[in-house]
């Protein structure tokens, strides 16, 4: 059964120096002025849920000015289990438990798992190769706890290497890194394009509701391994953990020279290429903005649906004034989610964005807090 956030407490985390919510429906809508803080509600829930953050932020970011530590709470329960959650940020230091016991993120990994939607991902399409690697490899983690260590070792592995070539050291020790590379990487690329198999038709057949079938969605992906001049076929390849081993090895090999010259890594899974084409095109290039922002909203929604059908669980909806930034139509694709069951927090400044109906079925909850 799907798990459902009862409360949150929140102590000297962002402007916060005491938050508490009680009693929370499947719906929270969080209302406020800009910069009053309700981004920062979105960010703790999710860092207790996804266990990581949109922003990025550091420990000393999160802390509220002034004070020492931090620390978040959640109660939730599935109608079975009641579970505490807690988060204590101090120092350098993360620190999960779980009712009372420490625990490590990766033994959290997909307990509450949650998909954040906030104005940045709107630049999902038209963004850099980063930052739909980085959209990629967050679902990844959260349904997947092997695959969250895979790819923690393949960034700290690919560091490494980069300073090495930073460093221009000996060719004979950067091969030897090129081990490492290729273990983690090709593993990291297997998980990938399991993962991309799964999530591509319902991103595809979201897409085609959302923009009633007027142009064909399609999501490639090309391992570094690929030169950019021959795009993989099919659109998304499948291979073994021994076939993306000897196509790695091989690239590496090949471009040794290549990263020497440019003192940085050029191959491996963080030089993978996601695409999103319709009718053939690259949609970063001739998508009009309204059929990007399609493409970034049913991308979120197969997130959702990838979720439910890996881990047999509704994730928790994290909706940051992303209302704002679309026209009707789409509002209304996103609000038909939200009824669906998955317990959802939203913020915005403007009640005008939801339906009467949907508002008297849900918390709505005036910021600041007396």
């Amino acid at each position: 059964m799907t798990l459902h956030i009862q409360s949150l407490a929140f102590r000297d985390f962002r402007n916060y120096e005491s938050l508490a919510l009680d009693n929370l429906g499947k719906v929270a809508v969080l209302v406020g002025q800009n910069a009053i803080g309700k981004t920062n509600i979105i960010e703790g829930v999710q860092l207790l849920t996804a266990l990581n953050s949109f922003r990025h932020a550091t420990i000393e970011q999160l802390t509220r000015h002034g004070a020492s530590s931090a620390r978040l709470q959640a109660h939730v329960t599935d109608g079975n289990r009641e579970l505490s959650m807690e988060l204590t940020l101090e120092g350098h230091a993360k620190k999960y438990r779980l009712n009372g016991k420490t625990k490590r993120p990766a033994d959290l990994k997909g307990l509450i798992p949650a998909v954040a939607f906030t104005p940045d991902d709107l630049d999902l399409v038209k963004g850099s190769m980063t930052r739909r690697r980085t959209a990629l490899d967050a679902l990844g983690s959260q349904v997947n706890k092997n695959y969250y260590v895979v790819r923690r070792d393949y960034e700290k592995v690919i560091r490494h290497k980069n300073q090495l070539l930073k460093d221009e050291v000996a060719p004979a020790l950067v091969e030897a890194m090129n081990e490492m590379v290729i273990t983690c990487g090709s593993q990291l690329a297997c998980y990938r394009a399991a993962l991309l198999a799964r999530l591509a038709p319902h991103l595809v057949s979201t897409y085609a509701a959302i923009a009633g079938g007027r142009e064909t969605l399609e999501m490639r992906y090309s391992p570094s391994w690929e030169t950019e001049d021959a795009p993989t076929e099919p659109a998304l390849p499948h291979f073994s953990r021994d076939e993306a081993r000897t196509a790695l090895s091989r690239a590496l090999h090949e471009r040794a020279g290549e990263e020497q010259a440019r003192r940085r890594a050029v191959v491996g899974p963080h030089a993978d290429r996601i695409l999103f084409t319709l009718d053939g095109q690259d949609a970063s290039l001739y998508g009009s903005q309204g059929q990007q922002r399609s493409i970034v909203l049913a991308y979120k929604l197969a997130e959702a649906a990838v979720i439910e059908e890996l881990l047999d669980q509704k994730p928790v909806l994290l909706l940051d004034d992303v209302m704002s930034e679309l026209d009707g139509a789409r509002r209304e694709a996103l609000v038909h989610s939200m009824a669906e069951g998955s317990q959802t927090f939203v913020t915005t400044a403007n009640l005008a964005y939801f339906d009467q109906g949907m508002l008297a079925k849900s918390d709505v909850i005036e910021l600041p807090l007396a």
